[in-house]
């Protein structure tokens, strides 16, 4: 059997009534409790006649709910499909007319504002998570034992979407094995025991928080300290309780800013892993300064899963990723798919267990991001060094991580220029030593049309999630291009830092 959740129970520890989660208000979570939980929801996902392969698309804040509705969706080989709680009205109707799921699970807010949603056909089942609504998901558990779905490790797990330089979100699938496979390499390199307490304070709708950090717990049979979101005064106070944290490097920046941060916190610590975004060389630095700890760096995209990592044992290089994981194969190529040799720059393509298979319904986008021998161009560039540590010097592909999250700016330009005022637009990320990068709008205006930077932020706030609106606007006559007609995005960045 491939199924996921077996990979994932085979590491739980024998009693059962040890920890998974401690919540910050002292209530504990079983592994005992999330095996029943987990099979109380596949047990009412099935009676709503739900098919393996059928989608559930779950938009809801973080919760240890939303954890048992992922494990009842592996056990019963339905694709679990997490939405960005950020996402408005108009991004979450795409993607769920995209997906297609036979139940959508909300927010009682979203519930209520069903009918704004753009819907091409309706979904069979909508659900609350609160257990006094009369529409909650709550409703659907059913007692006793779940038997565990056979399925192929090449099975489809989990549906996540990834925008692209169109701005059309593509849906990548992710399968057991990917999953899986990725989960138990991470587990090894960074040495997870059942004697680690993890700091879990991302968020679970993306691979770092609920693929990364849930696998090496569940492979461990750890526990977690659960936070609903990321606070740096929070993080300080539960540190002494925890060995391992996992964050974005804006969660690292703004612990560097703490005046509360010093070595006697961290005393219990073994681990301080950032990944979804760079990390400034800055950061690395002064964080040591503070604690004594150098983080760990590592790699990944929704595609790959984890690609590399600074190692457990051994130097981490400041300002590079680490090396491949087990049983992943990593190339530096350039333009014609040439191999190059340590220290040139080119294309990163990689290859392994933990690639996803394809893309969702896009068979000709899936081929052209595969090459004839299987390997996946990730659109990121970037050169190994002597050591055989990768560093990324760049992206091929048009993107901004803000805040550890994807920003596509082709998204953002399309609504921009569907104003009236508008003639043109660019969206470019800057540096910021908080954000990592920091979404900034250059715009044209029409002649004889006036435009002000709140008035272009506040249309957005209307149609995009929060993180995706610029932080500053700056109007220009007209933006630069090459001998084709193409933006100059460098020479906008470079005049705008």
């Amino acid at each position: 059997m491939g199924n996921l959740y077996l990979t994932y129970r085979e590491g739980f520890p024998k009693d059962l009534d040890s920890t998974f989660i401690e919540n910050t208000d002292g209530s504990k979570i079983s592994y005992g409790e999330l095996e029943e939980e987990s099979a109380k929801y596949a047990n009412g996902l099935s009676e709503l006649g739900l098919q393996p392969g059928d989608r559930v698309s779950v938009q809801l804040n973080k919760s240890h709910e939303v954890v048992f509705i992922y494990l009842a969706c592996l056990r019963a080989n339905l694709i679990f499909h997490p939405i960005n709680t950020a996402y408005k009205e108009n991004e979450l109707s795409f993607l769920l007319n995209d997906a297609k799921p036979s139940v959508f699970i909300c927010e009682k807010e979203i519930y209520k504002n069903l009918s704004l949603l753009d819907l091409e056909e309706s979904i069979s089942h909508i659900f609350t998570l609160n257990p006094a609504d009369h529409e909650s998901i709550q409703s659907i558990k059913k007692e006793g034992d779940h038997e565990i779905v056979d399925c192929s490790p090449d099975h489809t797990a989990a549906l996540l979407y990834s925008s692209g330089t169109t701005g059309q979100p593509k849906g990548i699938m992710l399968t057991h094995g990917n999953i899986g496979s990725n989960a138990h390499a991470l587990k090894d390199a960074w040495g997870f025991s059942n004697d680690d307490i993890l700091l879990h304070s991302l968020p679970i709708y993306h691979v770092h928080g609920l693929f990364v950090a849930l696998g090496c717990v569940f492979l461990s049979g750890s526990k977690m300290l659960w936070t609903k979101s990321f606070d740096a005064g929070q993080a300080i106070e539960l540190l002494p309780r925890c060995t391992v944290m996992m964050g974005v490097p804006t969660y690292y920046t703004r612990l560097v800013a703490s005046k509360d941060l010093d070595k006697s916190c961290v005393s219990n610590m073994r681990l301080f892993i950032s990944g979804s975004a760079p990390l400034l060389e800055d950061t690395f630095i002064q964080f040591y300064k503070k604690t004594n700890h150098h983080i760990l760096e590592r790699y990944g995209m929704t595609e790959t899963n984890i690609i590399c990592s600074n190692p457990l044992e051994g130097e981490r290089k400041p300002g590079t990723v680490g090396m491949p994981l087990k049983d992943i194969n990593l190339r530096i190529v350039d333009d014609s798919f040439n191999t190059l040799e340590n220290e040139e720059i080119g294309h990163i393509q990689v290859r392994g267990p933990n690639v996803f298979n394809s893309y969702w319904n896009l068979p000709e986008k899936t081929k052209q991001d595969f090459t004839s021998d299987n390997y996946f161009n990730t659109g990121d560039k970037g050169f190994v060094d002597k050591d055989g540590y990768l560093s990324i010097v760049g992206r091929t592909k048009d993107m901004i991580i803000s805040g550890g999250l994807n920003v596509y700016p082709k998204e953002v330009e399309s609504l921009i220029d569907s104003f009236d005022e508008v003639e043109e637009s660019a969206v470019i990320g800057l540096a910021d030593k908080d954000l990592g990068e920091s979404v900034t709008a250059i715009i044209v205006l029409n002649a004889n049309f006036h435009l002000g930077e709140d008035d272009i932020i506040f249309r957005l706030k209307k149609d995009i999630a929060g993180f995706k609106v610029p932080k500053k606007v700056i109007f220009v006559d007209d933006l630069p291009r090459n001998a084709m007609g193409k933006v100059q995005k460098n020479i906008l960045r470079d005049k705008y830092q």
